[in-house]
């Protein structure tokens, strides 16, 4: 009989919780603070870089988020690597539920009435300006129904897509080029997930022209290509990792029943 306790001592299905959980924390953290804009020069301590896009210019001012959904994609393509396709899919559909739920749920939270003592708490920020709290946590956490369904959809469509591209890739060179099907998978899947969740919140329910949509889309992406090469080596150590984890003769078993389910 296969118990509780050989489960929790299965590690194939401790290795998949783990990744699971890795794959959804950052997903979410990432819908979470995606609200913050950041300037990457000036965090850095560059001056901005003024790109020239056609009659406008950009800098390198980007969503929060970006920091983190690398480690989504990178996770993804581990996942794909040792539990195929499938094992992508199901957590994939799993976390947008996820995000879908959180998302409704913080727009409940906001619409609650705010207690006049806490109102009060915070009255003025740090430099003594004056300071509406339920205001400032509504306009944070309540990023509008656009965004919403933009980020959801790019989520799905850039995970699909990386899952097949994934999947090809291993199919041409078989166990060999690891960065090559992991690292194309994601840029690939990261040039549509950047592009569709701008077109959606921003073409489609905002008043964006495409052009707005393709120049930012073009700052973002240059981002996220990257720092998903400059994560290849990350990629590779983890990989060996796991390797060790399971051992040589388990992790092969897997990696070859994940090509070809």
């Amino acid at each position: 009989m296969y118990s509780v306790e050989n489960f929790l001592q299965d590690k194939k299905i401790k290795l998949y919780l783990i990744l699971c959980s890795v794959f959804i924390t950052n997903a979410i953290l990432a819908e979470i603070v995606g609200a913050k804009i950041f300037s990457l020069e000036s965090t850095l301590g560059f001056s901005p870089v003024c790109w020239r896009i056609g009659e406008k210019t950009y800098s390198f001012n980007l969503t929060a988020g970006v920091l983190l959904w690398p480690f989504v994609f990178v996770t993804s393509d581990l996942i794909n690597e040792y539990y195929g396709k499938r094992g992508v899919r199901i957590i994939s559909f799993l976390t947008a539920a996820l995000i879908a739920y959180m998302f409704l749920m913080i727009w409940g939270i906001t619409k609650l009435v705010p207690a006049s003592f806490w109102l009060d708490m915070y009255q003025k920020d740090s430099e003594g300006n004056a300071l509406n709290i339920n205001e400032s946590f509504t306009i944070i956490f309540q990023q509008g129904l656009g965004i919403m369904i933009g980020s959801i959809v790019a989520f799905l469509i850039g995970q699909l897509l990386d899952v097949i591209t994934f999947q090809y890739v291993r199919r041409m060179t078989g166990a060999r080029f690891l960065w090559l099907r992991a690292t194309g998978s994601t840029l690939i899947s990261q040039l549509i997930d950047s592009f569709v969740v701008l077109l959606v919140a921003f073409y489609w329910f905002g008043n964006w022209k495409i052009e707005d949509v393709l120049a930012v889309c073009i700052v973002n992406y240059t981002y996220k290509a990257l720092v998903a090469l400059l994560m290849t080596p990350i990629l590779y150590w983890v990989h060996y990792t796991i390797d060790f984890y399971l051992g040589k003769e388990l992790a092969q078993e897997m990696t070859r029943s994940a090509a070809i389910g």
